[in-house]
């Protein structure tokens, strides 16, 4: 594991679901229509079900903001075939080189969250690198800064765990024993874990 690995926290009980962080991800990165670095879900499920002569309501809706993980084992950086994904050593990030890249999307196709995207435009990967410009000024990431609600955080991910906890499970991603996920949440009252399947994305043409 990284020296340290730094790491976002998303309190999902007041994530409006504006979608700041993501227009200010594509403004500070420049990205090309249909690529999200950074992408916000909205998520609901259930019905309303019979019980004897009333009608109970056990819908649930909740907003999850995602970006890439920087996952203690990237399923993306092993299958590149030109070393072009790597982990940094000094605080865990995970990067694209674009100059190595061949445009195969081995890493698009491993990656559980579907973090790395194809550029049509380059013929190449891009994907969050977790705005390490502005970290190395002494910034926070454009996603973090640019929260309303103040509900995105960021920073070494023991740390945010022991402050707000290890809530991991939650969906609409994958368990996150599969490569461990240094992302953190607060859940809303309504989050359902990863395996409910009554749960589904609503919002699927935007994400």
């Amino acid at each position: 594991m990284a020296k340290k690995q730094l790491g976002f926290y998303i309190d999902l009980r007041s994530c409006s679901g504006c979608k700041a962080c993501q227009i200010a991800c594509r403004d500070k990165n420049g990205t090309n229509v249909g690529v999200l670095w950074r992408r916000v879900y909205e998520v609901g499920g259930g019905d309303w079900v019979q019980q004897g002569e009333a009608l109970v309501d056990n819908t649930f809706h909740y907003f999850v903001s995602s970006a890439c993980s920087h996952c203690t084992d990237p399923a993306c950086v092993p299958v590149c075939p030109t070393g072009a994904l790597t982990k940094r050593d000094e605080d865990g990030i995970v990067s694209i080189d674009s100059s190595r890249c061949i445009g195969c999307r081995y890493c698009e196709w491993a990656c559980p969250y579907g973090a790395p995207q194809f550029n049509a435009e380059t013929g190449v990967m891009s994907k969050c690198d977790f705005c390490k410009d502005y970290l190395a000024e002494g910034k926070p990431p454009a996603c973090v800064a640019s929260c309303q609600m103040r509900v995105l955080q960021y920073g070494d991910i023991e740390e945010l765990r022991a402050k707000y906890g290890s809530a991991g499970n939650i969906y609409p991603f994958p368990d996150p024993s599969i490569t461990q996920p240094n992302t953190t949440f607060t859940p809303h009252k309504d989050s359902v874990s990863s395996d409910n399947r009554s749960a589904a994305i609503l919002n699927p043409e935007e994400v």
